[in-house]
């Protein structure tokens, strides 16, 4: 039953019977198909929220690239020149200033390979143990999710039951009070054919009465 506030639903999945007869479920989804056709929103449900703001965590290089990609320009190949270690151009082989800023340009990268070899052997020492925590970290996520699964499933299945335990009782009483209407039905049945057996069978004693009386006022007795 449906009104313009409430939806009661009056549906016994338990206990009814007949949902897999032919033409039932095309009868179901024509009467869903004929109530979508008439649903017609009246307002936007979102028009209370704002505008969104599709470019409130773009940054200025994500700006950069979306736009390097709306213009199909090829990706800038990774620049090794740092790692380069040039010598003074040919005119300023013999000036001292000139190889003095190489050998700093060296003496740099050689400090930049240093530090890199450092982090290396730093994440051979401690990495291996740095990832088992991480997994262990992980494990523990995954446990957590899963045992909050398996509370979701069991409130779910209580919920079921629950639905089936009154289901199944409703359905009982409803039999007995289905079987009780068809015993009253049965029984008005008996006592109305009854009530119409005693009227046919007073009309007939009622006629024979009548007939009666009239054979004894043609035919009078004599004294």
């Amino acid at each position: 039953m449906t009104t313009s506030e409430t939806v009661v639903v009056d549906a016994l999945p338990y206990i009814d019977h007949g949902y897999d007869e032919p033409g039932v479920r095309e009868a179901a989804l024509a009467m869903v198909e004929e109530e979508t056709r008439r649903y017609r929103p009246t307002k936007n449900y979102l028009d209370h929220l704002p505008a969104a703001n599709l470019t409130a965590f773009e940054t200025a290089m994500m700006k950069k690239e979306y736009d390097r990609l709306a213009a199909r320009q090829p990706m800038d190949t990774l620049s090794m020149k740092r790692y380069e270690l040039p010598t003074p151009p040919s005119g300023k082989m013999t000036d001292i200033q000139a190889w003095n800023e190489c050998v700093e340009n060296s003496m740099a990268q050689l400090e930049h390979q240093k530090t890199r070899i450092l982090n290396l052997e730093l994440m051979l020492e401690y990495g291996g143990e740095s990832w088992k925590i991480y997994n262990e970290v992980l494990v523990d996520l995954l446990n957590k999710v899963q045992t909050q699964l398996s509370d979701v499933k069991k409130e779910i299945q209580e919920v079921n039951w629950t639905r089936k335990n009154q289901q199944t009782q409703v359905g009982e009483k409803m039999k007995q009070l289905e079987s009780d209407w068809v015993g009253l039905v049965s029984k008005n049945y008996e006592i109305e054919q009854a009530l119409l057996n005693m009227e046919a069978e007073y009309e007939a004693m009622k006629r024979h009465h009548e007939k009666s009386k009239g054979s004894e006022r043609a035919d009078p007795v004599k004294t």
